[in-house]
């Protein structure tokens, strides 16, 4: 039994330390756990001698600053965590191990009007799929985070009132999941997890401030303060698109005119362009339209773009963050919507924040969300388990890496 404060104890909690500094970032040198833990270099190389002699991680030679040095990872047989993404149109499940890499992955459609059974019958059905498809043993599965189109209660865990999954406003995703899987489930809104899984492997990374804006069937974002998501006390911090652009304007899904949103969603934009394109038309014909030489397209974009930057300029002058990073269909239009947001930026928001802005398209592309939940998956388990060995047993690693 170990005391607090006994020497027994605090070794324990160097190597928890460790480890979900090791967990957190994929890999590191030895150097680098040093500065991130605040250990020294001589503790961190017995802990990692010690880790790796017991099977939890990984240590390979690499280089840093021209120097030799060497990368620890957790092995890729200590577990894996599974995302799950429900979208507007889609269902997308991910598979990783502990070392950040991708086992598995697969999308497929989802009709946005399924009830909320048949989507995690479906989600119950690929994840299956995946876990067959991959050889693992389903007893390694450490976590599983989760994405949803819509406010999540941080209490409850209760999905608030959403017009991308009408049907299912009021479950609780987390509990229905953890009840199929039998495994911890985490859940969070999709801008969130867009948020997270770019400043883990995208466009975010080492930016302890930003913003990650997706711009689909409707518009959120995810916000990241001092280094951590940032929900607010009921868990709907982000809605930037009920942002009010004009009070006399338009009438939105959330009861008051004139919000971003009816400038610049897909189901306010894309009617503006179907007379003359006609009604099959989607976000992602008119980008591609638009980087075509499309006039009509063009000049759509670049009036969703001038609009979201109205909309990054009241965060530039709330919270002062240091990127902006777009997502969804529309970030592939680049610059010419880039162009126009920034353009407004510099407009509206006060000229030392807009100073320090960048405003960059995802990296991730439409895997920044299930990649997100990945992440969140391994934020949010416990290193105790991997101390104790329980975690361990053997792990195929095929794929490639998150990014």
């Amino acid at each position: 039994m170990e005391t607090p404060g006994s020497q027994s104890s605090l070794h324990r909690a160097n190597l928890e330390r460790v480890v979900r500094a090791v967990r957190l970032a994929g890999s590191l040198t030895q150097a680098e756990i040093a500065r991130t833990t605040g250990l020294s270099a001589a503790t961190v190389s017995n802990i990692v001698r010690e880790l790796k002699d017991g099977g939890t991680v990984e240590v390979t030679p690499t280089s840093s600053g021209g120097r030799r040095a060497r990368s620890v990872s957790l092995s890729g047989d200590a577990g894996i965590v599974i995302g799950v993404d429900f979208g507007h149109t889609h269902l997308r499940v991910a598979i990783g191990n502990l070392a950040h890499q991708v086992l598995a992955e697969e999308s497929e459609p989802l009709d946005v009007d399924a009830s909320s059974t048949q989507g995690f019958d479906r989600a119950e059905q690929l994840v299956s799929r995946l876990i067959e498809a991959t050889g693992v043993d389903r007893s390694k599965v450490a976590g599983v985070g989760l994405g949803v189109p819509g406010p999540i209660d941080v209490e409850s865990g209760t999905l608030g009132s959403t017009a991308i999954l009408p049907g299912w406003t009021g479950t609780r995703p987390a509990e229905e999941l953890r009840g199929r899987l039998g495994v911890p489930v985490h859940v969070d809104n999709d801008a969130n997890l867009g948020a997270l899984g770019e400043m883990v492997w995208g466009s975010g990374r080492g930016v302890r401030d930003l913003a990650y804006i997706k711009v689909a069937s409707g518009v959120g974002a995810g916000l990241v303060i001092s280094g951590k998501i940032y929900r607010g006390p009921g868990g709907t911090a982000g809605e930037i698109g009920h942002i009010t652009l004009d009070e006399a304007g338009p009438v939105c899904r959330c009861g008051n005119r004139g919000c971003l949103e009816t400038f610049a969603a897909a189901r306010y934009v894309l009617p503006l362009l179907q007379p003359s394109h006609g009604t099959d038309l989607t976000m992602e014909d008119v980008v591609r339209l638009a980087r075509d030489g499309d006039p009509g397209c063009r000049r759509v974009i670049a009036d969703v773009g001038r609009h979201v930057g109205s909309g990054v300029a009241n965060l530039c002058n709330l919270l002062n963050p240091s990127r902006v990073v777009l997502g969804g269909d529309l970030a592939e239009a680049g610059e010419l919507v880039l162009g126009p947001i920034r353009e407004s930026v510099g407009r509206y928001a006060i000229p030392s924040a807009a100073r320090q802005l960048s405003v960059l398209p995802g990296a991730l592309g439409g895997r920044a969300e299930v990649l997100g939940a990945l992440a969140l998956a391994l934020s949010e388990m416990g290193d105790s388990t991997l101390l104790d060995g329980t975690a361990t047993g053997s792990l195929a690693t095929v794929g490639s890496a998150f990014t």
